[in-house]
């Protein structure tokens, strides 16, 4: 069976990347969640996919040029259902109230920050003794971002992000966009394990569960779960 990922939490129907978002994503049979990540001013692991919070925020300016208090006080939900920025320690505690639900972790480049921000992630997740944690899957589109991963936390998967023919780096896995899946099916040969983004229409649900991916990402995780039943 084709594993389920929510993408940025229930994306499809909540604020992306909020608590709301991921805790009605948890609520669901599915194998798990996907959220982004990049660091504060003040170094520390925050779940945002911009590198800016003018999109997703009532407020404006770098992520990288707030502190996280300054962070916390802005709003990433609605008018009716506010919502604050998470830490990824905060999203790893949601995580631990559903045992057996997966997190796949995307750092964002060109993040300023470069390196430090997957020394960061690695950090958070040795202090929570979850640096061989098999629920745990470190993803990005930076081939380098993918290294370091394997060098900081060698026991956790790797999924290498591309829109374009896949290059495997190290011993990571494929994660190949729906475009680009379709386009190799060899990907499906049963090498690779693979994780497919963002998946929300159900024939191509369809076309992957048939072909055998691993995992899939998608903003719809209620109708991924009624049409691959």
């Amino acid at each position: 069976m084709t594993g389920i990922i929510a993408h940025r939490g229930f994306n499809g129907l909540y604020p992306e990347n909020t608590r709301r978002a991921f805790e009605e994503a948890l609520k669901l049979d599915i194998a798990g969640i996907e959220c982004d990540v990049n660091l504060s001013k003040d170094g520390q692991v925050v779940v945002i996919h911009d590198l800016t919070v003018d999109r997703t925020s009532n407020g404006s300016g770098e992520v990288a040029q707030l502190l996280v208090d300054d962070l916390k006080q802005l709003n990433i939900g609605t008018d009716d259902d506010p919502q604050e920025i998470m830490l990824l320690d905060e999203l790893l505690d949601l995580l631990d109230e559903y045992p057996g639900k997966h997190i796949l972790i995307e750092t964002k480049h060109l993040s300023p920050f470069g390196a430090e921000l997957e020394e960061a992630v690695a950090h958070v997740l040795r202090a929570r003794g979850m640096e061989a944690d098999e629920r745990v899957h470190l993803i990005s589109f930076n081939p380098e971002a993918i290294e370091r991963f394997q060098h900081l936390l060698p026991a956790i998967e790797t999924f290498l992000l591309v829109d374009e023919p896949f290059v495997q780096v190290g011993d990571c896995s494929a994660g190949p966009s729906v475009r680009e899946a379709k386009a190799h099916p060899e990907l499906f040969d049963g090498q690779l394990r693979t994780y497919v983004w963002t998946v929300n229409l159900p024939r191509d649900m369809e076309w992957l569960h048939q072909h055998g991916a691993t995992l899939i990402g998608t903003d719809l995780p209620h109708i991924a779960l009624q049409t691959l039943s």
